[in-house]
Order: structure tokens, then C-alpha cells, then sequence
């Protein structure tokens, strides 16, 4: 049997995933981290994007969109508190097209600074969740 790490994926709303994976890849402020048993303790930001669980004996890997939040690593488990969590199945790929439309018209009336933020970070949320709904759709052929 291969190595393993357990894995819990929770938002505020929920708990998402519990249990153990042979990797987990997470969208962190940097860049993707990939998470194999034994790895070094960390601690960082999560940016908008698909974590990608590996489960031992499954070909498909676990897709959760997370919309930010932390990831943390200790000796035998990975902890991601997500701002909001959403497994990629349950998203919406209307709303998440219709949010981007919403978000890009908002960035192109430049009234004030902190509307420009919130757009430019609803943006990126929704760009992520059709990115995941993308992997899901090309996992599915």
C-alpha cells in the first residue's frame, strides 16, 4: 500500500473531505504546493482555486474549489480551512459565468478603490470555479 497523509478540507459553512490521500495539491499564494506524506511543516495563504486530492485505490482525483483560506501542514496531516469550499461536482458553471460577467463589468467603472478590489477579487473566485468545473468536465471524457 502506498503512503498516505490524512487530509481534512472544512469551511466555515462545513467539513468537505476527512481522510488520506497519497498527495494533495493546493492553489497557495505562491503557487501550487504539492503535499506528499513526510512533508515539512508549513503554513500558508490559499488563493482561489481546485485543491486536488489523490485517494489511494481511485483513479479520479477528489476536485474541491476553495475560494481562499489556509493550508497547514503538520507531521501526518494537511488542514485546509477554506474561506468557502465547494466540492467541483456541486458547482455551478451558470453562476460562476454569470459572477465573472458581473465581476468584469464592475473593474471597468473605476469609481472608487475598494469597489475595484472586491471585483477584481470576485473575479478571481469565479475564473477558479470555471476552471474547476473545466477539470471536471475534462476528467469526464
Amino acid at each position: 500500500m502506498a503512503m498516505t497523509i490524512h487530509v481534512d478540507v472544512v469551511s466555515a459553512e462545513q467539513a468537505i473531505f476527512s481522510g488520506i490521500a497519497e498527495v494533495v495539491i493546493v492553489p497557495a499564494q505562491m503557487g501550487e504546493v504539492g503535499i506528499y506524506p513526510r512533508h515539512a511543516p508549513l503554513i500558508t495563504k490559499m488563493k482561489p482555486g481546485s485543491v486536488r486530492i489523490k485517494i489511494p485505490d481511485q483513479s479520479e482525483e477528489e476536485l474541491i474549489y476553495v475560494s481562499g483560506g489556509m493550508l497547514e501542514v503538520q507531521p501526518g496531516i494537511v488542514t485546509i480551512l477554506a474561506d468557502t469550499a465547494v466540492r467541483g461536482a456541486d458547482l455551478d458553471e451558470i453562476k460562476a459565468t454569470e459572477a465573472k460577467n458581473r465581476a468584469e463589468d464592475a473593474m471597468k467603472d473605476r469609481s472608487s478603490a475598494i469597489d475595484y478590489a472586491r471585483a477584481e477579487a470576485e473575479l478571481a473566485e469565479s475564473v477558479a470555479q470555471i476552471a474547476t468545473i473545466q477539470k471536471m468536465r475534462n476528467r469526464a471524457h
